[in-house]
């Protein structure tokens, strides 16, 4: 059951996916973020990692790369710890070109990221027979 009014996650989802296809990526992040939290609380992992790598493809579009690498993080973390692996892949790749927007494209935290990525493409290749 949803809540309703202020903390309904679908409905504060839908207002951050206006204001990202309106090109109002600063205010579309706060209702990603907000979503992300309820869904969270609500135990709706996808969606909690989905909405946070909105929000950080938000920081991204606004050039601001160390947030979006954050964020992009996070929504892995979230996504491969509940086994939406393909999801949380595609957010590490997401951190990965954040940093090299960056113009960060060495160091450990790079190569520690690239680790993760060839890791859970072999889980997904492993998967796949």
């Amino acid at each position: 059951m949803s809540q309703v009014g202020k903390e309904d996650p679908i409905k504060i989802h839908r207002e951050g996916t206006a204001l990202y296809d309106g090109g109002k990526h600063k205010e579309a992040i706060e209702k990603f973020l907000q979503a992300s939290q309820l869904y969270q609380k609500m135990g709706n992992f996808f969606d909690a990692s989905y909405t946070l790598f909105k929000a950080a493809e938000c920081s991204f579009l606004l050039k601001d790369y160390e947030t979006a690498i954050e964020r992009f993080t996070k929504a892995a973390e979230i996504a491969l710890e509940k086994g939406y692996d393909r999801f949380g892949l595609g957010a590490l790749e997401y951190a990965r070109d954040s940093y090299k927007a960056a113009g960060k494209e060495k160091g450990k935290k790079v190569s520690d990221l690239k680790k993760k990525i060839e890791e859970v493409k072999k889980k997904l290749e492993a998967q796949a027979f």
